[in-house]
């Protein structure tokens, strides 16, 4: 299965008169051709398909993301057991198990943590040597956020627990003290009851609600039989609470059967997954389409992760995750659990993310939107073409007055961005200092 038709013309939104070019192996990042190949050894010469490469790297077809994908088949009793008794099992000893599974996470080299760009840096190759190939001075493009933001930031709230579900009035207040409103993802058949007072809560107050798997158990992508069943409900449960997103319960996932979703998108694939249960990632930092579906990835470390197996409670991490994105104008997202942001160290941690979002918001232009208003936005831009109207280009399509018009040339074999109606140069954030919470 094929996604990915002209990759310049599906990320950039180029006019599709630019006609794609092949890389030889040697412009590829050595790193990617050897991962997704299983074989770095290639002459200089031979030519590369980067839409298939992407492809690869998107749906997670290359060694290591397979061989964890493939555990997921694999009998089931530990993890069924380890699923069973978890709420009754002390946070320490979990603690104890994730640390032990993760212990060798700093040996991978790839994807590459914190951030994987592997796809951006595919796609900056592929355009210079097409700008360079066709003599062009600059390519215009439609610009990748709505009235020129520089990136765009997604809060995203994963209830997990009964305690969660009871904290998320709280930290709705949080999220709005901050100007930020985020998403709710709730499991219809978890250890908690969903009720129509929760939903309407949430939905009164501006923020969003997503599915959250079916029992949150680990048992989603055990066989393919019983995905189909469990989808079923899930489907269902998407029309009856009316909403638009799914997000698979501990970030398990085979995107090849996200087909059966019955969502407009999902938010189940880590941009690398080194310190998830399920190892790859997409090895990107922006929306792309798996068929119908738009799927959103996680672009930042989970606050669990950050707060438990790497024992980290500053903000550090995360302003490594958002200024590596800022450079490349990618989507920053974020999973902060309602169910470990109750301890107080923990909620202080959370609020300084938000204290640093609310002002980079303003400083750096970023648009900080919810997953809907991205799904809607992504799909506008999708439909929305540059057209020549004798001098000048204009922009026709559903994305409408909130789209721009932007050029990407070439600076020392980099791309270089401006967007013309706000006349930026630089379009990419600035380095961060690091804040630790008081």
């Amino acid at each position: 299965m094929n996604l990915t038709r002209n990759p310049l013309v599906d990320h950039f939104r180029c006019p599709e008169s630019l006609g794609p070019v092949q890389l030889d192996r040697n412009d590829a990042p050595t790193a990617t051709v050897a991962q997704v190949n299983g074989n770095g050894d290639y002459g200089p010469t031979l030519p590369l398909d980067p839409a298939q490469l992407i492809d690869d790297l998107r749906l997670e077809r290359y060694p290591l993301a397979a061989e964890s994908k493939a555990a997921l088949s694999k009998p089931q009793a530990i993890r069924s057991l380890y699923y069973a008794l978890r709420p009754l099992m002390p946070v320490a000893i979990r603690k104890w198990a994730q640390r032990t599974y993760l212990s060798r996470w700093q040996s991978l080299q790839f994807p590459k943590w914190p951030v994987d760009c592997t796809v951006e840096e595919i796609l900056e190759k592929l355009m210079v040597r097409t700008i360079e190939a066709q003599g062009l001075d600059k390519v215009p493009f439609l610009w990748f956020w709505p009235n020129g933001k520089k990136s765009c930031v997604l809060v995203t709230h994963d209830v997990e627990t009964r305690s969660g579900r009871d904290f998320t009035s709280k930290l709705m207040d949080l999220d709005d003290q901050h100007g930020i409103k985020s998403s709710f993802q709730v499991i219809p058949n978890g250890g908690y009851e969903v009720t129509a007072a929760c939903l309407a809560e949430i939905r009164g107050r501006g923020f969003e609600i997503n599915v959250h798997d079916l029992k949150h158990d680990g048992s989603l992508f055990c066989n393919h039989d019983g995905f189909l069943r469990q989808v079923r409900q899930i489907n269902e449960y998407g029309k009856q609470w009316g909403v638009s997103g799914f997000r698979a319960g501990v970030m398990y996932r085979v995107q090849e059967w996200f087909d059966a979703l019955d969502f407009q998108y999902d938010m189940s694939v880590p941009n690398v997954a080194t310190l998830e249960p399920q190892r790859g990632g997409c090895c990107t930092v922006f929306p792309y389409f798996n068929g119908d579906l738009l799927e959103i990835p996680l672009t930042t470390t989970q606050d669990y992760t950050l707060f438990h197996i790497l024992g980290d409670y500053s903000t550090g991490i995360w302003q490594r995750q958002i200024e590596l994105i800022g450079r490349i104008n990618g989507l920053i997202s974020f999973i902060v659990h309602p169910d470990y942001v109750i301890e107080d160290r923990a909620r202080r941690s959370y609020v300084a993310l938000l204290g640093l979002l609310a002002g980079l918001k303003d400083r750096y232009e970023l648009w900080i939107a919810t997953p809907g208003e991205l799904n809607s936005w992504w799909r506008a831009r999708d439909q929305t073409n540059l057209v020549k109207r004798g001098a000048e280009w204009s922009i026709e399509g559903p994305a409408g007055r909130q789209a721009r018009l932007a050029y990407a040339s070439v600076d020392r074999d980099h791309l270089v961005f401006e967007v013309e109606s706000d006349c930026l140069k630089n379009v990419s954030m600035p380095p961060l200092s690091v804040r630790r919470p008081g």
